[in-house]
């Protein structure tokens, strides 16, 4: 069993370790969500895979028609967590979980929402805002980048209210707030040679 209060492993490594489109799509994601690691993304995926499991095992539990009430109970009780998480729609069924994809999972991260609410100018800037203390959910300073925002929580997040951020003089904030209208400096017409 082991020790109780020793922390264990939430994901499981790939079987096949050098599998180029596994690799190439997990990077894609990497850079996208601004992870720190791939492990982040393995972790999303094991979250996913228990529902899945709960799902068949619904559908197991449904077409061996043991009790129609213990199968619609156990039915909204997914649904509804899975709904209260911000995963599924209001009008989701077990279909719904079993097409579950990794990038809703991703999407449910307090780093990427930081980033698509405007308070950070990319994943990376949102994750370190996150973890410097930067972030609040309802008032409550957040240093978790990994932290699966509910749908209850997605309208309380905010700067924190200690924060440099909070005042509009900001630099950085009137950075982020400002669309990058082109970062690159346009190519310059050169002379040619003749």
């Amino acid at each position: 069993m082991g020790y109780p209060g020793k922390n264990h492993k939430s994901y499981q490594t790939p079987k096949r370790p050098f599998e180029k489109t596994r690799i190439e799509s997990e990077t894609r994601l990497v850079i996208e969500y601004g992870l720190r690691n791939k492990r982040e993304v393995w972790k999303a995926q094991a979250d996913l895979r228990k529902y899945r499991k709960g799902a068949r095992n619904l559908l197991v539990l449904a077409s061996s028609a043991m009790d129609k009430q213990i199968f619609e109970a156990k039915k909204d009780e997914l649904i509804s967590h899975l709904q209260r998480a911000g995963l599924l729609g209001v009008d989701a069924d077990i279909e719904a979980v079993l097409s579950l994809k990794v990038q809703a999972q991703l999407d449910r991260r307090l780093q990427t929402m930081v980033h698509r609410k405007g308070l950070a100018r990319s994943p990376k800037q949102a994750r370190q805002m996150v973890t410097h203390g930067h972030i609040a959910i309802a008032g409550r300073r957040t240093t978790i980048p990994g932290y699966r925002v509910t749908r209850i929580e997605e309208g309380q997040i905010s700067y924190y209210g200690p924060s440099p951020f909070v005042s509009d003089s900001n630099a950085e904030r009137t950075r982020i707030a400002k669309p990058a209208s082109n970062p690159k400096a346009a190519p310059q017409q050169g002379y040619s040679r003749r």
